[in-house]
């Protein structure tokens, strides 16, 4: 018997379930159907003695449908049919490889037994989407683990191996070489020595896995490390009653609290950044048959911090990259940052000493541009200077092979105006990584105003092996990133040359949620980067005498950041923690003076508005453009590459979540304090606030026209 995505064949006794729908195997509706039928069949049939249920494909289940959250809840229904094969009066036996998350390691729980092969991991991740386990592993899993080991699982969000599963009491055995005959065979090994089902559901929870000591230590862990959220402290309060409540009422426990959690707007707006970052990856309007080229070779041009971090993220993807350096002090410098950025994975235990050599083969230095001649891909990442750019991607045109994507890696230029230096301009695109590039998962993929199709897709292609999140967009000053900082952090510079600390207006940036304070950000990239940028840019500003001055006074007085020790904060040497500085206050304060800026209070309020409503303003603003494709697009930028917190969705999901005429009406309020040079609303904020509607409605309206 078969439905599309699972089937049930019987091997002398023993029944055989196999889930198989691709690519990962998710309990889609379709699923739930085949397994109910499956237990039905099996039920019917007397010769059976043993079940084993595993996968076809790469992984055991992957997890639940997520797709399914926006409607009708479906927890009764997972409740039913895992409850269902935990009722057999045989032995079930799960068969697990790859990874096996949420409802797939639920499925598991409910099984009798549980064996994996060599490599598989298995984890709880719901919170981490402003949600809790829902299909009973709030329940399962601490009547085998216990209260404590299980809500450690669940707050950590990421998971375990077959190694620690199996030491945790999840896994009765590792299965090296064949899953699928091992897992017979140990069927056959249980009806062989009388072994019967092993309900879960069954079992006690240890109580002493739950003091009072225990459950308040995790709260608070929960709390630190999830702040301004709920879910965790919900799965903690699901988790603990296990102790108190026999299975079936457990599992209607969770129920409960699972469906209030993804009421909230902390899970609303997780599952959207999850869901915007899956559709960043689509391009509208490419044509038909458009196919991406193949990159089997890659070349990079410049090794400083950002030249090698990308370095690093092609040999990461196996992909033989040659970094191209004018001289041989700065090459071997470059090498220097390149092993360092391996050497620290050794040393943290994420890759063995026999990858990093690996690895670090594929990397080779130049410089001899001729040496870049049979890449596929050519990224520029040398300094934010027009003149330079140009002058490299003219020798680009002269020894790049035919069909060679000519990326430049820059953060504000015009690449158009790059783009119209060589003479092939529809293969020149906006590559901008984020710092550090080996770690930071964005990926601003600009298109000129000539760029071609296949150009586009072979970018999109290439940032899977990469590891990248990418999101399209058109040509302006900043993209899309860089051009929404650029009213963020005026105001925060504004407000510390009106009197605020630097603590103070990160320390309100940080607990509303962002991942470092503006100022902070500022020190560790360094000052001078954000003054060169201004300066170079000068008449693209307003007229204003206090813009980005705080910039100013701090680099004039030598203060460069981290890298200098002194900045906004002050720094101990091999020390990144921030230090309040008397002297940073007085040179803001002289500056201050000087401009004839009144110093006042600030409270927390005004500090979040003035930083968060120039943002949401702007991001409203290049919607309405076109420069982003989608507001979702907007929200992945600032969630994978500015620190803007997932659980708020994003600065186009959070200014929906405030509400537009809230908004407006803040704006409007500054407007009036500061005038229209920096508080101008968005012509599409006015209309859908008069209009009373969302952004998301407009969006969709728009793309669905």
């Amino acid at each position: 018997m078969s439905n599309e995505t699972v089937s049930v064949s019987f091997e002398d006794g023993i029944a055989v379930v196999v889930i198989d729908n691709p690519p990962v195997n998710t309990i889609t509706a379709s699923v739930r159907a085949g397994l109910d039928d499956a237990v039905a069949r099996i039920e019917a049939r007397p010769d059976v003695r043993a079940v084993v249920v595993r996968c076809a494909g790469s992984t055991f289940v992957s997890g639940a449908d997520i797709s399914e959250f926006d409607g009708p809840p479906r927890e009764a229904e997972y409740r039913r049919l895992f409850n269902r094969y935990e009722a057999l009066a045989l032995p079930v036996v799960a068969a697990m490889h790859g990874t096996v998350l949420g409802g797939g390691l639920e499925l598991a729980l409910a099984c009798h037994y549980r064996i994996a092969a060599s490599g598989t991991r298995v984890g709880l991740p719901e919170v981490t989407l402003g949600i809790i386990p829902g299909a009973g592993g709030t329940q399962r899993m601490p009547r085998l683990i216990g209260v404590e080991k299980t809500i450690e699982l669940v707050l950590s969000g990421r998971p375990i191996d077959a190694a620690q599963a199996h030491a945790l009491g999840l896994l009765d055995r590792i299965v090296e070489g064949d899953l699928a005959a091992g897992a017979v065979a140990f069927a056959r090994e249980l009806v062989a020595a009388g072994q019967g089902p092993r309900r879960t559901g069954e079992r006690r929870v240890d109580p002493a896995t739950a003091t009072h000591e225990i459950v308040a230590r995790l709260t608070e862990q929960a709390k630190a490390q999830y702040p301004n959220r709920q879910a965790a402290l919900t799965a903690i309060d699901a988790i603990t009653a296990s102790v108190r409540l026999p299975l079936e009422q457990g599992l209607e426990y969770e129920t409960e609290r699972a469906n209030e959690a993804k009421g909230t707007t902390e899970a609303k707006a997780s599952i959207h950044v999850f869901f915007a970052e899956r559709e960043s990856r689509k391009v509208p309007g490419l044509p038909p048959g458009t196919k991406p080229r193949t990159v089997e070779r890659a070349g990079i041009v410049g090794c400083g911090t950002m030249g090698a971090g990308i370095a690093v993220c092609f040999a990461n993807a196996g992909i033989p990259v040659t970094v191209l350096e004018v001289g041989r002090e700065a090459l071997d410098r470059g090498f220097g940052v390149i092993d360092g950025l391996y050497e620290s994975r050794v040393k943290r235990g994420r890759i063995t000493a026999e990858e990093k050599a690996k690895r670090l083969e594929l990397i080779r230095g130049t410089l001899d541009y001729e040496d870049l001649r049979h890449a596929d891909v050519i990224v520029e990442a040398v300094l934010e200077r027009m003149d330079l750019k140009k002058q490299v991607f003219t020798k680009l045109d002269e020894i790049a092979k035919p069909g060679a994507v000519l990326a430049t890696n820059t953060s504000t230029l015009d690449i158009d105006e790059i783009a119209f230096a060589v003479s092939r301009p529809e293969d020149v695109i906006g590559m901008h990584f984020f710092s550090p590039a080996n770690v930071m998962p964005l990926l601003e993929v600009v298109r000129t105003s000539r760029t071609s199709a296949e150009t586009i897709a072979t970018v999109m292609a290439l940032s899977r092996p990469l590891r990248k999140t990418p999101v399209l967009a058109k040509v302006c000053y900043g993209f899309i990133g860089n051009r929404m900082m650029e009213g963020y952090a005026r105001e925060a510079e504004r407000i510390v040359l009106e009197g605020a600390t630097p603590r103070q207006v990160d320390s309100v940036l940080e607990r509303w949620g962002m991942a470092m304070g503006i100022l902070a950000v500022f020190d560790m990239a360094g000052i001078d980067v954000g003054v060169n940028v201004h300066k170079s840019n000068a008449d693209r500003y307003p007229p204003d005498p206090t813009y980005y001055q705080a910039d100013f006074a701090l680099h004039e007085a030598g203060r460069l950041g981290q890298k200098t020790g002194k900045g906004y904060y002050r720094y101990e040497p091999g020390d990144r923690a921030r230090h309040d500085d008397p002297e940073a206050l007085e040179i803001l304060r002289a500056r201050a003076r000087e401009l004839g800026i009144e110093q006042r209070e600030h409270d927390e309020r005004e500090i979040l508005e003035r930083c968060l409503f120039p943002l949401l303003n702007e991001g409203i603003r290049i919607l309405e453009e076109g420069v982003a494709l989608r507001a979702s697009d907007i929200d992945v930028v600032w969630t994978s590459g500015y620190g803007f917190p997932r659980y708020r969705g994003g600065p186009m999901f959070h200014a929906d979540t405030i509400g537009l005429e809230t908004l407006l009406e803040g704006i409007l309020k500054y407007r009036a304090r500061f005038g229209p040079m920096h508080w101008e609303p968005a012509p599409l904020l006015v209309k859908l606030a008069e209009e009373g509607k969302t952004i998301a409605e407009w969006d969709r309206e728009r793309l669905n026209a």
